[in-house]
């Protein structure tokens, strides 16, 4: 059974995981340090045994052995839902090849939270992992995506954030950029702009610390350059609040949320020095 785990929170913890995690035979885990703090602040005492990159492959065929004879085995990840982006999917995979039946337990995982508090389109996504430590790698795999009409999401160690936002301003030149850090800790940071503002932020500031999600927003449609967008906010400025003008905009163009803000913004700006109207 796959059982979501916080982010960051216990208490995100729901009260079936709690229950999950309890009756168990045993708990597989990542790092079992990392998990025995969560037991622990809920009181269980279930073993623990690690599952990892490292061992999966020596360990899978006994996880089957023992799943096979009648076991009940609970899969977490140190943070969010296990089997994104870590070696449990290869079990899932095996496990159902076995013919054994997997369950989840749902719950948490980053790269949802981080796309839903983003303010970038989130009818379409694609998630990429972690991009390839290596730049001529990266970049690659980033100009392969280009063409995608959705939000780009990937996971990123806080020491690689500076290097995959400079090939992104490369290969995704003109988007609008989130940076993600701590989700639902004390010290969680949600940080927008251009790409570009987002790397002279960090190149300044230093890498962040905790766990990073960085979102690219989708590439602007044909058609709503800065003059398109202009021309749509003075239209709705006229009838409407500077608020439900921006999502008109944002919801007719596509275009990121930050750059129509700015834009409208500049307009009202602009108006109150000329002492006209927006429109």
């Amino acid at each position: 059974m796959l059982v979501a785990t916080p982010i960051g929170n216990l208490g995100d913890v729901s009260h079936r995981a709690v229950e999950v995690l309890g009756a168990v035979d045993l708990v597989l885990c990542e790092d079992t340090r990392v998990t025995r703090r969560l037991m622990a602040a809920y009181g269980l005492e279930t073993p623990l045994a690690s599952y990892h990159d490292h061992n999966a492959a020596r360990v899978r065929p006994r996880i089957l052995e023992r799943l096979a004879a009648g076991g009940c085995i609970a899969l977490v990840s140190d943070a969010g839902t296990p089997a994104i982006s870590d070696p449990g999917f290869r079990l899932v995979r095996a496990c159902r090849d076995a013919g054994i039946a997997v369950s989840i337990v749902p719950g948490p995982t980053a790269l949802v939270a981080a796309l839903a508090i983003s303010g970038l389109p989130t009818d379409s996504f694609y998630f990429g992992g972690f991009p390839p430590p290596r730049r001529v790698a990266r970049r690659t795999r980033l100009a392969s995506l280009a063409g995608l009409q959705a939000t780009l999401v990937f996971h990123e160690s806080a020491r690689r954030l500076q290097s995959l936002l400079a090939d992104a301003e490369l290969e995704l030149p003109g988007r609008q950029a989130v940076v993600a850090r701590e989700l639902t800790k004390v010290y969680e940071e949600v940080r927008e702009g251009s790409i570009a503002e987002l790397l002279a932020h960090y190149r300044d500031a230093g890498p962040p610390r905790g766990e990073v999600v960085v979102l690219f927003g989708p590439p602007a449609p044909i058609g709503t350059g800065d003059a398109e967008i202009d021309e749509l906010l003075r239209s709705a400025l006229r009838d409407g609040t500077l608020r439900d003008a921006v999502r008109s905009v944002v919801e007719a163009t596509g275009a990121a949320r930050a750059r129509v803000y700015r834009r409208a913004i500049e307009l009202q700006e602009t108006s109150s020095q000329t002492g006209g109207s927006t429109g």
